[in-house]
C-alpha cells in the first residue's frame, strides 16, 4: 500500500479503547409489571418499539410500550418473533455450488441461479471471494460494471442499515453504479419539484389539528392510511390513528374514489366512489371542466398564484384538441356516471377540501399526469394553502399529519463520495442489464446503461419488487457475479452466488428516530440475544470485507460500532438534554414538538405571501403548465396534466381480462414479515397470496371463496387464493405485493408474487418510473397446483463438502492501492458535508441528479434532519448550487 492502512486485528492488539461497550447489555423497564420476570431489553424496528423478554438467551416475548405505541400491530406482537427464529434464517456464509466450484476457472453456470443447492463456507472463504469479485471487476471493466441494487435503506429502522454500510465501503474503493429515485414514488419525485417546488410525496402533512379544525371534505384518492401506517421507514409509532378519529368525529365528511374498499374507508365511514384504475387524470380534468362550465372557478387565486392555466384550462375546454373533458367524455374512461363526477365536482370546489393522493396512483403509465391533476383542480378551485384545504400526497405514510419538532436527529456514518457518476433508475434494473451502452433520459438528462457485470444487494429484496420477474431472471444470466447480505433466505438471497448472513437487529445494537415526520422520539435499538449460527451484523460484515480490501481503518475511522452510535446521538436535539448514557439505559429519549408545529399548514407561508415565500418552482408559482417539461419534448409525458391512453387497462383489454392492482399489504412491510408463519396463517389462501375478487367475476369464471387461481398473461403465471367479495369493482382483482415467490414445473409462481406478470413499462421518459399498476390479466381457476408452496423454505444446502482454502495471491487483494491511489483529492468543505451527512436519506446521494430548484425544495427538510447549523447550511448549498445538474 502506499498510504498508512492499519488492519483490524492490528488495531486490536495496540490496545485502541472501544468506546462505551459496558452500556451494550443495559435493560430498560418502561412499562412493565413490577413482579414480572426482569430480563428485558428495549428495542425499536419499523414495527413500533418494545421490550424483549429474554429468557436462557432465547426471546421468549414481545412487550409493547403503551406509553410510546398504544396500537401496537400483530407484526409486533407475533412477527418479530416468527422470524427471528424462522427455518428461513441464514445462519451462515453460503456459495452456490457451481459458482464456488467454477470461481478460478469462471465456468461459473449463471444460468443454475435459483436452482441449485448453497454450500456452507467459512468466513474467509465468502469474504475472500467477495473480495476477488469486487476488484476483479473493477479493474477489468472499472467501478461502474459494479452495481448497488441497495436502494432504499427499508432492511431496518437503524441509522446503521445494511445499504449505508454497503456504500461507505464501495465508495472508499471507488464506488458503483446505484440505482436512482424509487419505486414507492418514483414518478411524482421527479414531476412535482417541478410542479409545485417540492418532492410532495416525502413531505410532511397539514398539522392534524388544522385539519380537524378547518376541513369539511377529506377526499381519498386511492389513500388508505389506516393500512399504510401499521409500518413506518424509521420507528412506527401509530401516532395518527387518533388524531383521525377526531377529525372524523369532529364532523369532516370523507370520500374515497379508488377501485377497492379499504380499511380507511371503513374506518373513517368514507363514502366508496369506485374508479377504473389508471384514469384518475380523467377524473380531474372532467371536474375541472364542469368547474369552469359553472363559473366556480378561484380566478383571483389562479392569478396570484399560478403560471401557466390558461394553457391548461384551454386543453381542459378541448380548444386545443377539439375535445372538451366533460364529464360524459371521463365517464366512459372512468366507469362513473356523469352524474357523480359533476357532483364531486361541486362537492370539492364549494367545500374545504383537503385531497390526499395515494403514491399508488404515479405507480403507472403516464404517472406524472395523476398527482399533477390534483394539483391543478386544487389550485383551480384556490385550495392550496388555505389552512385546511390543498393537496397532500404523504397522508398515507409516515403518519402524516402529526406535528414536527423540527429537530436534528442522529445520523449515521457517511456513504463518503461515490466517484461513479452513472445512474440506473430504480424500476429499470432488467432494461439496464439487457441493453448495456444504450442511452436513456432521466430527469432532463440523457444517460447512458452501465455494462454490468457484479450486483451487490445489502439488505434489499430486489427480486421481488422488480417487475416482470421472469424477464429479469433472464437478464441475470449475464451478470458474472451477485452478493447478497441478507438475514433470510428472501427471493433475492435465492438468486445470489455469494450470500452473507447478516444477524438481525436484535442481534447487534443500532439507533434509530420516532416518526419519519414527527421526529420526536430519538429510540435506543439494544441487543436483545447473541446473533444465531455465524451471522454477523451489517457494521461487521462490511468492517470485514473492508480489513480484507485493506480499507479497515478508512471504513471504521478507527473506533467501534458503538463509538459510532454514540456519536450519532451526540448529533441529535435529544443529546442536549439527555446524556447518552441516560437515553441508552432508558431506551428512548423525547425531542419536544413547538406548539406552532401544531397550527402548521402545507404550502400556508407561500398562500399567506407568495412574493415573500416564492415555491422552488422556476416561476416561484405553481406551475399548472410547466415550461421546463414541455421544452424537454417528451412524448409521454407533456408539460401539463394530459389524459394518455394506457398500453394496459380496461379501456383497451381484450374479453374476459381483468386489471390487476397490487397495494401494499396489511400484514407485512413489502416483503418483510412474509416469513411469520403465525402471520401468513392469519391471511393466506391454501398457503398463496390473497387475490380480491368481485363476486360477478369469480362466478363467471367458476371460482369460489377460497378457490386457488391463476393469474396470467404472456409475462408469467402466479396461483393466489381467492377472496370473493362486493369490495372491489367488476374487473378488477387486487393482490398484495411483496411475496416470496416460488416456482413449479410449469414456471408458475406458486406463491403468488404479482411481479412475475407486472409489466416493465417506463412511467414515462421524464421519470423512468415503475408503472406496476398498470396490468391486464386473465384468470382462472387452477385445477393442477403442483403441491404446498414451498417459498417459505430454505433452499438445499450442502453442510459438509469439503472447501479447500483460498489463495491470497489468487484473490489478488493487493490490487486495491491501484484503484485507492487515484481516489483521495481533496474536497472542500460543503462536499464533505454533504456526503457525511447529507446523504442517508430519501435525496440523491449524488449532488448532479438533482437540478438547483430541486435541491433547494428538499433542503429545508433535509437540513434539520442533518442536524447543519447556518453556516454549514450555508456551505453544502453552496456546493450543491454548484455542482447541481444545471449548474453552469
Amino acid at each position: 500500500m502506499t498510504f498508512l492502512n492499519p488492519t483490524r486485528r492490528g488495531f486490536l492488539m495496540g490496545g485502541a479503547a472501544l468506546g462505551a461497550t459496558g452500556l451494550m447489555n443495559s435493560t430498560a423497564l418502561a412499562a412493565i409489571d413490577p413482579n414480572s420476570f426482569a430480563d428485558r431489553t428495549f428495542h425499536a424496528t419499523h414495527y413500533g418499539p418494545f421490550e424483549a423478554v429474554v429468557r436462557d438467551g432465547k426471546l421468549v416475548g414481545i412487550n409493547a410500550v403503551a406509553e410510546l405505541d398504544a396500537r401496537p400491530t400483530e407484526m409486533l406482537t407475533y412477527g418479530i418473533m416468527d422470524r427471528t427464529y424462522d427455518k428461513t434464517r441464514i445462519l451462515y456464509p453460503m456459495v452456490r455450488k457451481s459458482y464456488l466450484e467454477g470461481w478460478e476457472s469462471g465456468d461459473t453456470r449463471p444460468e443454475l441461479r435459483g436452482k441449485e443447492p448453497y454450500v456452507r463456507v467459512d468466513w474467509d472463504t465468502a469474504l475472500g471471494l467477495t473480495a476477488k469479485a469486487l476488484l476483479d471487476t473493477a479493474t477489468t471493466h472499472g467501478n461502474e460494471a459494479i452495481f448497488s441494487s441497495s436502494y432504499g435503506g427499508w432492511a431496518n429502522a437503524g441509522n446503521f442499515r445494511p445499504n449505508v454500510m454497503q456504500g461507505r465501503l464501495l465508495n472508499l474503493m471507488g464506488g458503483c453504479t446505484n440505482t436512482q429515485g424509487d419505486w414507492s414514488a418514483g414518478a411524482s419525485q421527479i414531476s412535482l419539484p417541478r410542479v409545485i417546488g417540492d418532492m410532495e410525496v416525502y413531505s410532511p402533512q397539514t398539522a392534524w389539528e388544522v385539519i380537524r379544525d378547518n376541513t369539511e371534505l377529506f377526499v381519498l384518492v386511492g389513500c388508505d392510511p389506516i393500512k399504510n401506517n401499521r409500518i413506518e421507514y424509521t420507528v412506527a409509532d401509530h401516532g395518527m390513528y387518533a388524531p383521525w378519529e377526531q377529525i372524523r368525529d369532529n364532523g369532516c365528511r370523507f370520500v374515497s374514489i379508488n377501485p377497492q374498499r379499504t380499511a380507511t374507508d371503513e374506518y373513517l365511514g368514507a363514502e366508496w366512489v369506485r374508479i377504473v384504475p389508471n384514469t384518475d387524470t380523467a377524473l380531474f380534468l372532467a371536474m375541472a371542466w364542469h368547474v369552469l362550465d359553472k363559473g366556480l372557478e378561484d380566478r383571483a387565486y389562479i392569478d396570484r398564484y399560478t403560471v401557466g392555466a390558461d394553457k391548461w384550462i384551454a386543453y381542459v375546454k378541448g380548444e386545443t384538441d377539439g375535445t372538451p373533458k366533460t364529464p360524459a367524455w371521463a365517464a366512459t374512461i372512468t366507469g362513473m356516471d356523469e352524474a357523480k363526477i359533476t357532483e364531486l365536482a361541486e362537492l370539492l370546489a364549494a367545500s374545504k377540501t383537503q385531497i390526499a393522493g395515494a403514491w399508488s396512483l404515479q405507480r403507472a403509465q403516464h404517472g406524472e399526469m395523476a398527482h399533477w391533476a390534483i394539483v391543478n383542480f386544487a389550485a383551480l378551485t384556490g385550495k392550496i394553502g388555505k389552512p385546511g384545504q390543498g393537496v397532500g400526497f404523504s397522508w398515507h405514510y409516515g403518519n402524516g399529519g402529526m406535528p414536527q419538532s423540527g429537530k436534528a436527529t442522529p445520523t449515521g456514518m457517511s456513504q463518503g463520495r461515490n466517484w461513479v457518476k452513472g445512474i440506473c433508475p430504480a424500476s429499470r434494473i432488467t432494461e439496464m442489464l439487457e441493453n448495456p451502452g444504450a442511452t436513456f433520459t432521466y430527469n432532463g438528462r440523457e444517460s447512458t446503461y452501465p455494462d454490468v457485470k457484479m450486483i451487490f444487494n445489502a439488505g434489499n429484496n430486489f427480486m421481488s419488487h422488480q417487475q416482470d420477474t421472469n424477464r429479469l431472471i433472464r437478464a441475470l444470466e449475464k451478470v458474472e457475479t451477485i452478493v447478497s447480505v441478507d438475514v433470510w433466505w428472501t427471493a433475492a438471497t435465492r438468486w445470489a452466488d455469494i450470500v452473507l448472513a447478516a444477524s438481525s437487529t436484535l442481534e447487534r445494537d443500532d439507533i434509530s428516530v420516532g416518526g419519519t415526520y414527527s421526529n420526536d422520539k430519538v429510540f435506543a435499538m439494544k441487543k436483545v440475544i447473541e446473533p444465531l449460527g455465524e451471522s454477523l451484523s451489517d457494521y461487521e460484515i462490511f468492517e470485514a470485507l473492508s480489513d480484507k480490501l485493506g480499507l479497515w481503518a478508512q471504513f471504521t475511522d478507527g473506533e467501534d460500532l458503538m463509538t459510532h452510535i454514540q456519536r450519532a446521538y451526540e448529533r441529535s436535539a435529544a443529546a442536549e438534554h439527555t446524556p447518552f448514557e441516560a437515553f441508552w439505559e432508558k431506551g428512548y429519549a423525547r425531542m419536544e414538538v413547538p406548539a406552532e408545529a401544531r397550527k402548521w399548514t402545507r404550502h400556508g407561508s407561500f398562500y399567506e405571501d407568495p412574493e415573500a415565500n416564492p415555491l422552488h418552482t422556476a416561476s416561484g408559482r405553481i406551475e399548472m403548465f410547466c415550461e421546463e417539461i414541455a421544452n424537454m419534448q417528451l412524448e409521454d409525458c407533456p408539460g401539463m396534466p394530459v389524459w394518455m391512453e394506457k398500453h394496459e387497462y380496461l379501456g383497451n383489454a381484450q374479453e374476459g381480462q381483468l386489471h390487476v392492482v397490487s397495494p401494499h399489504p396489511w400484514f407485512r412491510l413489502h416483503s418483510q414479515m412474509a416469513n411469520s408463519e403465525t402471520l401468513r396463517n392469519l391471511y393466506m389462501v391454501q398457503g398463496r397470496e390473497p387475490v380480491r375478487i368481485n363476486t360477478e367475476d369469480a362466478a363467471a369464471r367458476g371460482i369460489a371463496d377460497g378457490d386457488l387461481v391463476e393469474l396470467y398473461n404472456d409475462r408469467g403465471t402466479v396461483i393466489a387464493g381467492a377472496v370473493v367479495s362486493d369490495d372491489i369493482m367488476p374487473g378488477v382483482v387486487s393482490i398484495y405485493e411483496g411475496g416470496w415467490p416460488q416456482l413449479d414445473s410449469k414456471g408458475r409462481c406458486n406463491s403468488g408474487l404479482v411481479n412475475f406478470i407486472t409489466s416493465t413499462q417506463r412511467a414515462s421518459g421524464l421519470s423512468q418510473a415503475t408503472s406496476a399498476n398498470t396490468v391486464l390479466v386473465s384468470m382462472r381457476k387452477c385445477e393442477d397446483p403442483e403441491g404446498p408452496n414451498l417459498a417459505y423454505d430454505p433452499p438445499a444446502i450442502i453442510e459438509d463438502m469439503e472447501v479447500a482454502a483460498l489463495d491470497d495471491e489468487k484473490l489478488g487483494l493487493d490490487r486495491i492501492t491501484a484503484i485507492t491511489d487515484a481516489l483521495y483529492a481533496d474536497m472542500d468543505p460543503g462536499e464533505k458535508l454533504f456526503y457525511e451527512r447529507c446523504t442517508v436519506c430519501h435525496g440523491p446521494r449524488e449532488v448532479s441528479h438533482f437540478t438547483q430548484l430541486q435541491w433547494k425544495g428538499i433542503t429545508p427538510s433535509m437540513f434539520p434532519r442533518a442536524g447543519l447549523d447556518e453556516a454549514e447550511q450555508a456551505l453544502v448549498m453552496d456546493y450543491l448550487m454548484k455542482n447541481a445538474s444545471d449548474a453552469m
